[in-house]
């Protein structure tokens, strides 16, 4: 790797930071609700499911891309799960009745379930998992399929996307001291509601008529 394929893993993770899409929503909301502690933790695990996708994508490519162009079931289980879980977050009332006074940050979060809930979350997103191959498609050849260039150019990107969120995490803890239960209520509807958006936009993939992009990406992975 050269300074120019240094340079661009450090920006395409900066830029990948900032893509909207539940992830990035549920970061900023688990850092004004619970804290900065909370949000890494939840970061972290959201970076192993990213971990998780590279892995399987680099060693698995023409058949995860076969089955991604056709079994649209992928795209509506984890659309699914995305609504339901989103209803969940919509429906829940806890924290609407507590007066203001009474209102405080947890102090005794569960990093370790914040870690499986950043996980999963960005698991069932199958997009993420197309995205991660089509990148391992166009980049690999550029690093002429070497695996410890795409290690490091890989782990580059990770690491630049980790610490970005990390200053995005610190810049939503400056709205702390604006939490009040009625906020933090409407957040969470506001959450339950967008998750429900992007649940029915991940079944829409699935029924939408199939495009020449993963043939091109097929194409590719038979042409290395």
């Amino acid at each position: 790797m050269d300074v120019y394929d240094i340079k661009n893993a450090i920006l395409f993770g900066f830029f990948l930071s900032f893509m909207i899409g539940p992830v990035f929503f549920m970061l900023i909301q688990t850092s004004i609700i619970k804290g900065a502690r909370a949000a890494i933790a939840f970061n972290l695990g959201v970076i192993l499911g990213d971990v998780a996708f590279i892995v399987i994508a680099y060693y698995g490519s023409r058949h995860l891309l076969e089955r991604i162009k056709d079994d649209p079931r992928l795209f509506f289980i984890g659309g699914l799960i995305l609504i339901v879980y989103g209803a969940i977050t919509y429906l829940d009332k806890s924290g609407k009745k507590e007066t203001e006074e009474s209102f405080k940050l947890p102090t005794n979060n569960n990093y370790f379930k914040l870690i499986l809930k950043g996980f999963f979350l960005n698991f069932i997103n199958i997009g993420v998992l197309a995205f991660w191959l089509g990148l391992i498609v166009v980049i690999g050849p550029t690093l002429d399929m070497n695996p410890t260039s795409i290690f490091y150019y890989f782990t580059i990107i990770l690491a630049s996307y980790f610490l970005t969120d990390i200053g995005k995490i610190v810049l939503a803890k400056q709205l702390k001291s604006r939490m009040t239960p009625v906020v933090v209520y409407r957040i969470k509807r506001i959450m339950g509601i967008l998750l429900i958006v992007f649940g029915v936009g991940l079944m829409l993939k699935g029924f939408l008529p199939k495009d020449n992009k993963i043939n091109d990406l097929l194409e590719q992975v038979d042409k290395q």
